[in-house]
């Protein structure tokens, strides 16, 4: 007996769908410039290998039986992965990348990035996208990993790195905020670093592998620590503890009367937020990479990855 896989090529498969369509053997070796002993032969092998029959031969018509329908249904499934393959791997012959990472940072819009993907995929690209969330050193960390082709939404320097190239989105204001029941809320400003010990802070957790960082901490401070910049916002909403958090992230929020804005006693902390791409070994980027570095020139597109967090 035959191995299943020796008798289900693109080829049976394409002819069992023509026999489906014809309605009879006779009709589809016709079609397919066959005798129809020919091409009952090659319908017994399958059968054989798969040991299940797949057309009810009872009558003059061929009529796939429950099993042969679901094979008809599948090969045409595996037909139809063979041509997308096939197109793919054509098109990456012209230049594109067969998947594009991007790690992108907690203070970036969401909404914009999305916005972003969609106009991507509108141009059928053979690229498969991967977004990775990245928190301060850990956004330029994927980078610099190989973990990623683009990092959108970093903060810290990467100079030292060969290879790595650079480009600001703009400066964000981080501005501490609490929860209109807070303790905090009603403080004299501005609010010194010793009235703040006296409460919790909630912070983000670094996504970086090794090391990373802390910023806004007071030693010796209670400290609720979150994996994401969403998480934070809701800590806080809920008055759990206070922070630093994007102004443009919270706007919405400072609007509505659900924060509220403190002024501290420590400098304005305004920040220069970049996106990053190359590193070691980096040559040229390909035609995904290209198209993502063409819409981040953008100042329009710049300027809605930091201010765009007003959709909830």
């Amino acid at each position: 007996m035959q191995n299943p896989r020796d008798v289900l090529t693109p080829d049976s498969l394409t002819m069992l769908q023509v026999i489906a369509e014809a309605g009879s053997f006779a009709a589809a070796a016709r079609q397919l410039g066959l005798v129809p002993s020919a091409l009952t032969y090659r319908v017994r092998q399958i059968e054989d290998a798969l040991d299940v029959l797949l057309f009810d031969r009872s009558a003059r018509q061929a009529r796939p039986t429950e099993a042969g329908a679901e094979l008809l249904r599948e090969g045409t499934r595996v037909l139809q992965e063979i041509d997308a393959v096939a197109h793919r791997v054509r098109r990456v012959a012209t230049g594109w990348e067969p998947q594009l990472t991007l790690s992108v940072d907690g203070a970036i819009s969401p909404h914009t990035m999305m916005e972003l993907v969609d106009a991507f995929y509108a141009m059928a690209p053979p690229t498969r996208l991967k977004l990775r969330d990245g928190i301060m050193t850990g956004t330029l960390e994927a980078l610099t990993s190989g973990r990623a082709d683009l990092a959108i939404g970093v903060t810290i320097a990467g100079s030292s790195v060969a290879g790595l190239q650079q480009a600001p989105l703009g400066d964000v204001l981080f501005i501490y905020v609490v929860a209109p029941h807070h303790p905090l809320a009603n403080e004299p400003e501005p609010i010194t670093d010793a009235t703040l010990l006296q409460h919790r802070a909630v912070a983000v957790a670094d996504s970086a592998l090794r090391g990373g960082a802390t910023m806004g901490l007071l030693g010796g401070q209670d400290v609720l620590t979150v994996d994401t910049m969403q998480a934070k916002v809701r800590a806080q909403l809920r008055g759990l503890g206070g922070g630093f958090l994007p102004e443009p992230m919270v706007r919405p929020y400072l609007e509505a009367g659900r924060l509220v804005a403190r002024k501290v006693a420590r400098p304005e902390r305004l920040v220069r937020v970049n996106y990053a791409w190359g590193g070691p070994g980096f040559t040229a980027p390909g035609r995904a990479l290209q198209w993502w570095l063409n819409q981040l020139q953008s100042p329009a597109t710049r300027r809605a990855l930091l201010e765009n967090h007003h959709h909830f």
